[in-house]
């Protein structure tokens, strides 16, 4: 009985800590994840914001590949909801993976959350109509189709979540939201994606074009958001069901994906962020 009760406890320790380990890692992404994502929020805030403040709009034209058009009000009205709303989203989505918001302040997180589905809902609508209701700039139809992919996804999870949250099922409901996250954040996933390119081949972006029809450009219109899917579903798939080692792995997977996304960030920043602030 005692040698049972020992092997029992030593196959304890090992689960115990290869669920630390995943925990740790997932914890270290998503921190790097809030820094990333609250500095492009910054960067919104303070290169939109201020244009808009001072009545320099010409400025969003300029950063932008859909920007004001003359005549044509209702795309400008899209386009001045879409980079409103993109700093809400982007600021406001990591605060709902925060455990300490979720537990202390439930209200907070209740309400915050409503406040970002019926945002990536409606930003995921007019970016629709942004890529089919005028001339495709860059691109190109593939990159129309990619764009909607991702914004359909959106939608589509912003309900389950919302769905989910109704019928108070809270495991699936946290998932939903994971998903929604994801995919929300395509446009973030692009500029550290596109970053990553440059800092892997010293400065140089192969297979990217200025209208960004290239080989690379279209892998990463889908990569931007199939790909945090994947690694996604990976996660919740070896953090509820897989072994140790399993959760070793995907630990040490983790960890790199977290080194990488530092690099994007990094060079993100400074070719796209940095240089408009």
């Amino acid at each position: 009985m005692k040698s049972s009760n020992t092997t029992i406890n030593a196959l304890w320790h090992k689960y115990s800590s290869a669920q630390n380990a995943l925990k740790l890692t997932s914890s270290f992404w998503f921190i790097v994840a809030v820094a990333g994502q609250w500095l492009f929020a910054y960067y919104i805030a303070v290169f939109y914001g201020g244009s808009l403040v001072q009545g320099n709009l010409a400025e969003w034209t300029r950063r932008m590949i859909h920007g004001f058009i003359e005549g044509d009000y209702l795309g400008n009205a899209f386009v001045l909801l879409h980079i409103l709303l993109a700093f809400v989203i982007t600021f406001g989505g990591p605060l709902q993976f925060i455990p300490i918001l979720r537990t202390k302040f439930p209200s907070f997180h209740r309400r915050s959350g409503r406040l970002y589905i019926v945002t990536a809902i409606i930003i995921s609508l007019g970016a629709l109509y942004m890529v089919w209701g005028r001339e495709a700039l860059v691109g190109g139809f593939f990159g129309q189709l990619a764009i909607s992919g991702n914004a359909l996804l959106i939608v589509i999870f912003a309900i389950m979540t919302i769905r989910t949250a109704i019928a108070r099922n809270f495991d699936a409901h946290h998932k939903w939201a994971l998903r929604t996250f994801m995919v929300v954040s395509g446009v973030w996933f692009f500029r550290i994606g596109f970053g990553l390119w440059i800092f892997i081949h010293n400065g140089t972006a192969p297979g990217s074009t200025q209208d960004l029809t290239g080989p690379f450009d279209k892998f990463l219109y889908l990569a931007n958001y199939l790909l945090p899917l994947v690694f996604l579903e990976l996660y919740l798939f070896v953090k509820s069901k897989s072994s140790s080692l399993g959760k070793y792995i995907m630990g040490i997977l983790l960890l790199f994906l977290s080194v990488m996304t530092v690099f994007g960030i990094f060079m993100a920043a400074q070719i796209f962020w940095f240089p408009n602030l």
